[in-house]
């Protein structure tokens, strides 16, 4: 898939960009390149092959699922104006 100018132009207004002619010239020939990599890639045999998530081999490092710290939220919601079933309430700020 090769692109045109006048899809660069079409991408640059899209994107809000305002592109000398020059710089046309060059993002056409990088994004012609990127394609031209990604029909090479889609080339590549990968029957077989099973998905990775990661790719080199790694092990997450687990601990245990403990609580740490104490239920401060009473004394953090203190200072709050007003707080309902450890929710805070807040003034209405969009009108229905």
């Amino acid at each position: 898939m090769a692109l045109t100018l006048a899809d660069v132009d079409k991408i640059a207004r899209l994107s809000r960009l305002s592109l000398t002619a020059a710089e046309k010239d060059k993002s056409l020939a990088e994004l012609n390149a990127i394609f031209a990599l990604v029909e090479k890639m889609q080339t590549v045999d990968t029957e077989g092959i099973a998905p990775m998530a990661h790719p080199h081999e790694v092990a997450l490092r687990l601990r245990d699922d403990a609580v740490t710290e104490s239920d401060r939220a009473a004394e953090y919601q203190a200072v709050a104006p007003e707080v309902r079933n450890r929710l805070y309430i807040v003034p209405q700020v969009i009108e229905e």
